[in-house]
């Protein structure tokens, strides 16, 4: 049984985390850490929780001693956190931003100066689907930001073809539970429902870990939509010198890169409700649909990727990358298939 500590558990992405290892036949939860909520019952801050759990939260300094652990904190946090913890645990898992990027300069302009930049290179990406190899001996793995996952596994395939012109540009949008429990006045409900606010029109962070998993040039704008849940991005691209692309090819090509990936989908269809990807069928599951729209006579495509930010884009993908790690099948306790009608 693998003994597993949640640091950050009241937030959102904590709760998504606790209710997927709850469920996970080879996974002990032992500490569900709360700086602002010790010894309260976990079911009181996450109440579809009643009556799967008995547990409480616990002060950081009380947590025991685990074979992972996950932190779902700010990335300012993070930063001081992970140096602090990393002898306690086989396995560190990061939900946070604080260790996405290798490159020292490149996070300096998009989060600030880093409190531990030697740790910046010790860090896996963990995207079971570029990275599966790198994570089965990985002890220190930073899950991808939402809306960067579900980008790169759009863009991917085509950048590793040479398929695509190296500029790129992506627009995002995300549901509200993206900016998390301490989110300020432009996520209350009275300000945020019936807007479509564009809230970062240039220079979104997540633009550097598309960036870096691609080798592309990434332009990225964001938009708050009224959802609770999920991501959706449309990426505009341009077929390179000599490369043709057509709906054909494209279906060819996700094809191949992930006919056999359990938690990719291909989703581009000419008629029904559902002919692109959409969120809201897949809330709760640890699915990323992706689907394209191409017009042959200029050479250009939109590619449309979907995903729960809280699962695929967060929770989901730390346990997929965890099951990696422990030998386990990749799939364990991530088989909820998402919800329809929502």
């Amino acid at each position: 049984m693998i003994r597993a500590g949640v640091y950050g558990a009241s937030g959102y992405i904590g709760g998504e985390l606790l209710r997927l290892l709850l469920g996970h036949p080879d996974v002990e939860i032992v500490s569900a850490v709360s700086t602002t909520r010790a010894r309260r019952r976990v079911d009181s801050v996450h109440p579809n929780l009643r009556g799967s759990t008995d547990l409480c939260f616990c002060a950081p300094e009380d947590i025991g001693d685990c074979d992972v652990i996950f932190t779902a904190v700010s990335p300012s946090v993070a930063m001081e956190l992970v140096p602090q913890i990393a002898h306690r645990t086989r396995v560190l898992i990061d939900l946070s931003g604080g260790f996405r990027l290798r490159d020292r300069a490149e996070f300096t302009r998009y989060y600030g100066e880093h409190n531990c930049p030697e740790l910046l290179g010790e860090f896996v990406t963990g995207r079971p689907e570029t990275h599966r190899k790198e994570l089965t001996e990985a002890d220190r793995i930073s899950v991808p930001g939402c809306m960067a996952n579900a980008a790169t596994l759009a863009l991917h395939p085509l950048a590793a073809e040479g398929l695509i012109r190296p500029e790129v540009t992506i627009d995002g949008r995300v549901g509200s539970s993206g900016s998390g429990v301490t989110a300020d006045i432009m996520n209350l409900h009275a300000e945020r429902s019936g807007a479509m606010r564009v809230f970062k029109p240039q220079r979104h962070r997540h633009e550097a870990e598309v960036a870096q998993s691609t080798g592309l040039t990434v332009r990225m704008s964001a938009t708050g939509v009224e959802a609770v849940r999920g991501v959706q991005t449309l990426i505009r691209v341009s077929a390179a010198d000599g490369a043709r692309l057509d709906d054909r090819e494209l279906r060819r090509l996700y094809r191949d890169y992930y006919g056999g990936e359990p938690f990719v989908r291909i989703v581009a269809q000419k008629r029904g409700l559902y002919r692109l990807p959409e969120p809201k069928i897949l809330i709760g599951s640890n699915y990323c649909d992706i689907g394209f729209s191409t017009d042959p006579e200029d050479g250009t495509a939109v590619l449309v990727a979907a995903l729960d930010n809280l699962v695929k884009g967060g929770s989901g993908n730390a346990v997929q990358a965890m099951n990696i790690r422990f030998g386990l099948p990749e799939t364990l306790g991530l088989g909820f298939p998402g919800l329809h009608p929502v």
